[in-house]
């Protein structure tokens, strides 16, 4: 029997890969960003830039998009996620269908919101008190296929009452990696044996820069901590049984 391939409700990924700082740690198939932008962000920006730094969040991209006025769930991939193989993908789906009526108010037409998706442990595991209401944390929406700024971004976010990825810096100033990670790892969490700002159990994997100038979001770059073991609590990878921060109402 031959496989119908599904396909993809936006024709393309919903995300695509954020290029490394040069001094982060690598995967398969990921990229640096130019020594240049690794120094606007670190080091020296331009005159005009803005650098802001938000915490990296570790499960799946997935989105909810817009389209036609008809609000579809997504995976990184552009896939719808009821299509995927995997259960935590696929209760994105359900996550969609209790949550419409605050995506319908999120979204435009044309319009996707794109986050971390955290219903599961892959690498990190989080405290699911700070999940119970929000496992989808965004960090970007898009319109006609470009990132809205950050302060329209944050705007809606908050008026939905949708949680974002924290941002610890936010500045005409660069921001250096070691100064992130000391705020990410010296947050008030901290005594209760948490890091960060989401509530995450082990140290934070990193953190992520996001250039805007010129009324445009420029470029982004990203810093893992060279210790991260991608997926080690997935059931495919880690091989032990999976760690659920959260579940679809019964």
């Amino acid at each position: 029997m031959t496989m119908i391939k599904p396909t993809k409700p936006l024709g393309v990924k919903a995300y695509g890969s954020i290029g490394h700082l040069p001094c982060s740690r690598i995967g398969p198939g990921d990229h640096f960003v130019h020594e240049g932008q690794q120094a606007i962000c670190t080091i020296k920006p331009r005159k005009g830039d803005l650098i802001l730094v938000s915490e990296k969040l570790d499960g799946a991209c997935m989105s909810v998009a817009n389209i036609d006025g008809d609000l579809v769930a997504l995976s990184r991939a552009g896939y719808a996620a009821r299509d995927a193989l995997y259960e935590h993908l696929k209760i994105f789906d359900d996550y969609l269908r209790e949550n419409r009526g605050m995506f319908a108010a999120l979204l435009q037409p044309g319009e996707r919101v794109v986050g971390e998706w955290l219903a599961m442990a892959h690498g990190t595991r989080y405290d699911p008190r700070h999940l119970m209401f929000s496992p989808f944390v965004a960090f970007d929406i898009f319109r006609d296929g470009k990132r809205i700024l950050f302060d329209e971004f944050d705007e809606r976010c908050a008026a939905v009452e949708l949680r974002r990825a924290f941002v610890i810096h936010k500045s005409p100033w660069p921001l250096c990696v070691e100064g992130a990670l000391n705020q990410l790892d010296s947050t008030p969490a901290s005594t209760l044996d948490l890091f960060g700002f989401h509530g995450a159990c082990e140290a934070v994997e990193g953190a992520v820069w996001r250039v805007e100038r010129e009324g445009r979001v420029d470029f982004l770059a990203k810093f893992v901590r060279h210790d991260k073991v991608d997926g080690k609590y997935l059931p495919n990878i880690g091989g032990c049984d999976p760690i659920w921060h959260w579940r679809p109402a019964a």
